[in-house]
């Protein structure tokens, strides 16, 4: 039975119920004064707890703007605005790939706006985040042909050289971190990156999860990219690059597992789609 922590005397919380167990994480719905509902999630000593930290400076920079309100933060213990329990994987089944997508894409367009605040100092730069693609395309260069792990690095390197405008990124976006709460659709679990935005949406285009259906459909592939590209206002090409890149990171988090093939099979897809774009 996992006990819930000390909550900080200041922030008044009351009966705790775990709401999930994760590998970096134990999440608490906990009640408010007057009983509005909150989220208290106390990180665990994992090797990326760097992530969840820089996560929730970039909650505090976005001071509710598209993402859920940090509350509070003590030590390795954060206190949230409640983002409710209606995921953007429950509008796929219940309403469509397109009306999730047309969703994810009016909230990128709020969340990668140009902010009026300065980025965080803590936030990681896009290209350190890929840096494990970068080294394994290091260790392929003796293969003698190119690869997708090279291909991905040489084009991630290429979109960062020429980046034009940076913003805070998200940085782990998918259908089950957009939530729909009392102040509308939110996000949660931030990452916390700087980068190119469409870097911000690279990730929705290997999501959901169990849905290769979805995403190895060449003519999904290319609506998402117009509909977010509309919403950003960056090239599609681009943005199909962008996707492609992070692919190819994926896989290298992933590799040896199923995950790994999956995400090479949805980056050459966009691969053939940027090509006849």
């Amino acid at each position: 039975m996992v006990m819930p922590p000390e909550f900080p005397p200041g922030w008044n919380v009351t009966q705790p119920v775990l709401i999930a167990d994760t590998f970096s994480s134990c999440v608490w719905k906990v009640q408010l004064p007057g009983g509005t509902p909150a989220i208290v999630k106390a990180l665990k000593p994992i090797e990326d707890i760097a992530d969840e930290l820089r996560g929730a400076d970039y909650l505090a920079w976005r001071n509710g703007s598209g993402a859920v309100r940090l509350l509070g933060r003590e030590n390795n213990l954060m206190l949230l605005e409640y983002a409710g329990e209606r995921m953007l994987s429950h509008v796929v089944e219940e309403e469509g790939d397109n009306r999730a997508t047309q969703i994810a894409a009016e909230l990128m367009a709020e969340l990668y706006d140009v902010s009026p605040e300065p980025l965080p100092s803590a936030l990681l730069p896009i290209r350190d985040r890929f840096e494990a693609l970068f080294q394994k395309a290091r260790d392929e260069q003796s293969s003698g042909y190119r690869n997708d792990y090279l291909e991905g690095a040489i084009v991630a390197d290429q979109l960062m050289s020429s980046a034009l405008e940076l913003r805070g990124l998200h940085g782990d976006l998918h259908h089950e971190n957009i939530m729909l709460s009392s102040r509308g659709w939110l996000v949660i679990d931030p990452v916390g990156l700087v980068g190119e935005a469409g870097f911000g949406a690279a990730n929705m285009f290997y999501d959901p999860a169990e849905r290769d259906d979805l995403c190895l459909d060449f003519e999904r592939i290319a609506l998402m990219a117009d509909d977010f590209s509309r919403a950003l206002n960056v090239d599609p090409r681009r943005l199909l690059d962008q996707a492609y890149a992070y692919g190819c990171l994926s896989a290298v988090w992933n590799a040896g597992g199923q995950e790994e093939a999956r995400d090479l099979a949805i980056a050459k897809a966009i691969k053939e789609v940027r090509r006849a774009s």
